[in-house]
């Protein structure tokens, strides 16, 4: 039996733990014995039927679901690559991602049917194996049912080191293509080690999973680290306002991670005044800053809710605070987890002070292994084994740390990355529009939302639906800025660069 094959160790430690609760299944439940039998299965479909090997990509677009949770890790006893693709992305952004990572086939639930024709429409070059999900599909081609008939046993050794990739998560950047964060056996594992000995989490932990596991919060907050130690997700296809309320007041689950939008949504809802938190030993927020009111009502109800930090390149777990001073310190991230380095900077590179911010640097095993093809990428964001994340921290004289904001020109909406020159690039594109700037203002709801302030070529006439329409073909929703303005000119620096603080101020 091999360490690196997680399921496996933890069937033979804990075989009768509740492993998986999958609301898609009538909340069936599936323990770590029948979840690594079932991911054994699907790991020889994709060697007998498919030839994955080490090292190969597996792309998957769908939603969550357990069959998801097999693939990822019946890739971890194969040792190929999971390309966890955002579904929220068009079928141009898709494409070039495919194109990147070159995934020998790609899994998709049939409810991304219509996105995959079109990705692979778009692809320059040979397309990768499509394998539907759905395990009663109908369709010519490859089905994930084929794995049904597959034996339950172990497979040969494919010989993993720490250092082998087992996640591409893409992040975006500010420019160009986002960029994909090889997240490593050592990476994986050590943030669950980290999260269970810092977060003091225990086998007895039930957690929901609703997620996005395109997302590293979806992978690795609490999942890995729950299946390191035996733990329990319920597995939900999406957020959903009703089925979280019901189930934290269900009694079952201990811990829960959401972004700010989530809780934001769940207490203007009409079922909060009926919620019950009382088996909930903590729930955290991420993401995005997250409003203190949020963190009051919770509170009024005695639950221990906190804000966290993490990015895709560094676990994501970074910080806790303890309990006892989450009212004490309101809004801070707390302190580094047991394997995790901190240093705050000034803009040269020299150490701040207490209560001086810097920008936050982060160490640890739990970092990336760096950027799939871009090594340039990875010697800007990595110096000398510190990860420079752009985001600005300051340590008080506690040593507990708080986040003060983005040197990044980022926009975090409802716990999404959204990166203007992306927008910008799209704007520039149309021929009527002559300069264009997009920028963050505060919303009540998603924290923060897109605007974008334009400037049409002399004598261009065009409305703001069409301007959107425009957008809405070539990036995701959730990119789209809420607010389209037209400007008689971008108000400039000194340095002729748009003055992206004075447009705030005139739009928010």
């Amino acid at each position: 039996m091999r360490a690196e094959d997680w399921l496996a160790r933890r069937a033979s430690l804990s075989p009768e733990n509740v492993a998986l609760i999958d609301t898609l299944d009538g909340d069936r439940e599936i323990t770590f014995k029948e979840w690594n039998e079932s991911a054994n299965r699907t790991a020889h479909f994709f060697k007998d039927a498919l030839n994955v090997r080490k090292g190969d990509r597996v792309a998957v677009i769908a939603k969550n679901s357990v069959a998801y949770l097999d693939i990822w890790f019946a890739l971890n006893k194969l040792g190929a690559v999971l390309q966890n693709l955002n579904w929220r992305l068009t079928p141009y952004e898709l494409a070039d991602l495919v194109a990147d990572a070159e995934p020998v086939c790609l899994v998709y639930s049939p409810e991304f049917e219509e996105v995959v024709t079109g990705l692979v429409e778009k692809l320059d070059t040979a397309a990768p194996a499509l394998v539907c999900m759905c395990e009663k599909c109908v369709h010519e081609g490859h089905h994930l049912r084929g794995r049904t008939t597959k034996p339950g046993a172990p497979l040969p050794d494919p010989q993993i080191t720490l250092d082998d990739p087992w996640v591409i998560c893409y992040t975006g950047g500010t420019t160009g293509l986002p960029k994909g964060a090889v997240l490593t056996y050592r990476s994986i594992t050590a943030n669950a080690v980290n999260t269970i000995v810092s977060w003091g989490l225990s086998p007895d932990d039930v957690t929901i999973l609703n997620a996005p596991l395109f997302h590293t919060g979806g992978l690795n907050v609490f999942t890995a680290p729950l299946v390191y130690l035996g733990g329990t997700s319920i597995v939900c296809a999406e957020f959903s306002v009703d089925q979280t309320i019901d189930l934290l007041s269900g009694g079952g689950v201990s811990i829960w991670f959401g972004v700010p939008t989530m809780f934001v949504m769940m207490q203007n809802h009409a079922s909060w005044a009926k919620a019950d938190f009382g088996s909930c030993r903590f729930l955290i927020s991420g993401g995005a800053p997250c409003p203190m009111p949020v963190f009051e009502k919770f509170w009024a109800l005695d639950v221990d809710f906190k804000t966290g930090y993490g990015l895709t390149e560094a676990g994501p777990n970074t910080f806790w605070l303890p309990a006892e001073q989450v009212r004490e310190k309101r809004g801070a991230v707390g302190y580094p987890l047991f394997h995790v380095d901190i240093e705050l900077r000034d803009d040269v590179g020299n150490p701040v002070g207490t209560n001086e911010v810097g920008e936050l640097f982060i160490r640890g095993p739990h970092l990336f292994a760096g950027y799939w093809r871009d090594q340039q990428a990875t010697n800007d964001a990595v110096q000398n084994g510190w990860l420079r994340t752009g985001d600005l921290a300051m340590r008080d004289d506690d040593g507990c740390y708080w986040i003060k904001g983005r040197i990044k020109d980022m926009i975090i909406s409802g716990g999404e990355n959204i990166y203007p020159s992306e927008i910008e690039n799209v704007l520039h594109s149309h021929p009527l529009v002559s300069e264009a700037a997009v920028f963050g203002v505060p919303n009540e709801k998603w924290g923060e939302v897109g605007c974008a302030a334009v400037v049409l070529q002399e004598g261009g006439n065009i409305t703001m639906d069409a301007l959107r329409q425009f957008c809405e073909e070539r990036l995701a929703r959730y990119k789209i800025p809420l607010q389209f303005h037209i400007a008689d000119h971008l108000p400039k620096t000194g340095a002729n660069k748009i003055d992206k603080q004075a447009l705030v101020k005139k739009y928010s």
